[in-house]
């Protein structure tokens, strides 16, 4: 098995887990390997993954708490930013460790190269004061200055965001302190980042009272963020990285560049009607409220382990629950096309195609195996 370097290491995703019953470590990495395999396919096997060195040795720690079994899991990482999220995501997804009912749930994914940067712009500035003898005076005012910048990153909001002068009216929003750092590096001080893929309440805060332009990174996990933070904030455009780059590595000119290439959100995602800034009208709108997402989760939770998928109206009324294996040919024959198709498994792209040719407007599931699509898609 290839061992990861500690030098190699991105990311470290913290996440805290609770089970109904007695554990030991060897039930919760078995469950780790075994209840993800297959959800992100061939290329995001964690087993895989490990061999090759990409992901560093799991730390686990446990404790009995009467009959319950709490816990964290510590994943080190050698990945790109979006490749460690879609990770982290897929283990909250197991539901059963060892013999035991149990929840996992990722508390942060913690940027490793950000820490260690830290402590060496501050032991640099310490040694560069200890050299005796003649500097360039053009490398130290560099250095004073990055250093301006660096100390220039704030804490907003009970979540702590990264964050530089938030003051203005327009606000760019990111997802790591690593790219409020390199945006700040480069002079765009407006910026603020999630800490990570879950939105937090201060976004969606400051969605009400200023214009969002949210910055992506150029790869496949990036379109998956966007859809979430526009179906629960208010976002006013779309900027996205070049294929392949995370926004924490580009330069000032690719910065300034796709900021100005920014697109308004119903262009992004031309489907999308939740976000306020959507301009277009529906014939039939469906009523995406707080309460009805309830209702469509409590729907999900009903057929949960059933493999059966549900046909609703647009009024949220069932119209027939059928199998998922038989869901393509059923899209394609039957009379009653739903609104709504709430499913018990992971959504393949088929399932979507099938959909698409049948009109239907959402999907509801834990799963996609793909976001390339215009049908607005939930996970409850």
């Amino acid at each position: 098995m290839a061992k990861i370097s500690p030098v190699s290491i991105k990311y470290m995703i913290h996440a805290n887990f609770e089970a109904e019953g007695a554990l030991e470590k060897p039930d919760v990495i078995g469950a780790l390997f075994g209840q993800t395999e297959g959800l992100l396919g061939s290329d995001l096997e964690m087993r895989e993954l490990q061999k090759e060195g990409k992901i560093g040795r799991i730390e686990v720690s446990l404790e009995r708490k009467g009959k319950t079994t709490i816990g964290s899991i510590n994943i080190p990482t050698a990945l790109d930013q979006s490749e460690t999220t879609l990770i982290a995501a897929a283990i909250e997804t197991i539901e059963r460790i060892g013999p035991c009912d149990s929840q996992i749930e990722v508390e942060r994914i913690e940027d490793v190269r950000g820490s260690k940067r830290d402590y060496i712009i501050e032991r640099a500035k310490k040694l560069m004061g200890e050299i005796k003898g003649s500097t360039d005076s053009r490398e130290i005012s560099n250095e004073i200055k990055d250093a301006a910048k660096i100390a220039g990153i704030k804490e907003y909001g009970k979540e702590k965001l990264s964050c530089g002068d938030i003051s203005e009216k327009e606000l760019i929003v990111v997802e790591g302190r690593a790219d409020v750092l390199n945006l700040m590096r480069n002079g765009v001080n407006n910026v603020i980042s999630m800490n990570g893929t879950k939105l937090p309440e201060s976004i969606k805060e400051l969605g009400n009272e200023k214009e969002l332009t949210l910055f992506i990174d150029g790869d496949r996990g990036g379109r998956l963020i966007a859809q979430n933070v526009v179906d629960n904030a208010v976002v006013k455009y779309i900027a996205i990285a070049p294929d392949g780059k995370e926004v924490e590595e580009l330069t000032g000119k690719e910065i300034l560049m796709n900021l100005r290439k920014r697109i308004p959100v119903n262009e992004f995602f031309p489907n999308n009607k939740s976000n306020n800034y959507s301009e277009e009208k529906p014939v039939q709108k469906i009523d995406l409220s707080d309460e009805n997402k309830e209702k469509l989760k409590e729907i999900s939770l009903k057929i949960q382990g059933t493999d059966k998928a549900v046909f609703l109206n647009d009024a949220l009324e069932s119209i027939k629950e059928v199998s998922v294996s038989r869901l393509n040919g059923i899209l394609r024959r039957t009379s009653e096309k739903p609104a709504i198709i709430v499913i018990d498994g992971t959504v393949t792209s088929s399932i979507i195609n099938a959909a698409e040719d049948a009109k239907c407007k959402v999907i509801v599931a834990k799963n996609f195996a793909t976001t390339d699509t215009n049908i607005k898609l939930l996970s409850l």
